[in-house]
Order: C-alpha cells, then structure tokens, then sequence
C-alpha cells in the first residue's frame, strides 16, 4: 500500500489532456487578473496624451510616456495573445502545445507589465516630485514587483522541488 507522502508526490493521474485542461483553466483565471490591470493601465496611458498639461512635459518626460504606452501595449498583446492562440487551435487536439505557448505569452506579459509599471510610476514621480528621489523610489517598486512576482514563487518552487517530483521505480 502506498504511503501518503508518495500519493502526495505523485501528483493527480490524468491523462496529457486532461492535465492540459486543467492548466488551461488555471491559466485563465490568472489570465483575467493580469489582462483586467493591463487594460485599465494602458487605457488611462492613452488618456494622458489628449490632457493640456502633456504639452508642458519636458522632452525626458514626453519620451518616458511614449516608452511607457509602448510597453503597455506590448504587454496587452502578450497578455491577450493566449486567447487568439487558444481561439485559433481549438479543437485541433494540440490543447498541451497551446498551455505551453500560452504560458510563454503571459510570462513575456507579466515581464512587460512590470516595465510597464516602472517607467509608468517614474514618469508620474518624476511629475509630482522633481527631483531624483523618484528614481529610487521605482527602482524600490520594481524590487516589490520582481519579488512578489518572481522571487518567491521561483524560492518556494525550489524549495519544494523535492516533494514536488515523483520517486523513481
């Protein structure tokens, strides 16, 4: 009989598909999280352009928001990209091909979103404060960001590789 730290290793029995289902749904629900706040930022990035304090920016600063409506719309093109993909192979049973790509997409997203985040907080601090403090307090954010989104998911997938791999027969 099996212990159940080994069933706990193993992981759940399903098929390829049906794990690929299942990731496809687990990417989804982190999909309309991420898409919702890219959208709403890039939408109030191209707002700010049509404002009549935008022609008092300096040339650093006109040149920060164009950076910063670039990325935007790179990362809602790489967060939205997966519904395309999976639009345009449903139903030609390469749903595994499609979570993998997917999930390229929405990491490449994620990446953009953080860049987005940072050159959109710098030129608003630059705006509001002037000087140079607003550099450090983005590069501060951008620490905040890369550890919530990366360090301590990759720390805690690394710390628990080993319950997380299944033993050898």
């Amino acid at each position: 009989m099996e212990s159940s730290d080994q069933a706990k290793r193993r992981g759940r029995h399903e098929t390829e598909e049906e794990r690929a289902d299942r990731r496809w749904s687990d990417l989804l629900q982190e999909l309309r999280v991420a898409q919702n706040g890219v959208q709403i930022l890039f939408g109030f990035l191209l707002t700010m352009v049509f404002q009549p304090r935008f022609t008092t920016l300096s040339e650093t600063d006109q040149n920060i928001y164009l950076t910063t409506v670039m990325l935007g719309a790179a990362a809602t093109g790489a967060l939205i990209g997966p519904v395309s993909f999976h639009r345009l192979l449903a139903g030609r049973r390469l749903k595994p091909q499609t979570v993998v790509w997917a999930s390229r997409l929405t990491m490449t997203g994620l990446v953009l979103l953080l860049f987005t985040m940072a050159s959109a907080l710098l030129l608003i601090l630059r705006v509001v404060l002037h000087n140079d403090v607003a550099v450090w307090l983005v590069i501060g954010m951008v620490f905040w960001f890369v550890l919530c989104w990366f360090i301590l998911p990759l720390w805690t997938r690394a710390r628990h590789a080993s319950e997380m791999e299944a033993p050898s027969n």
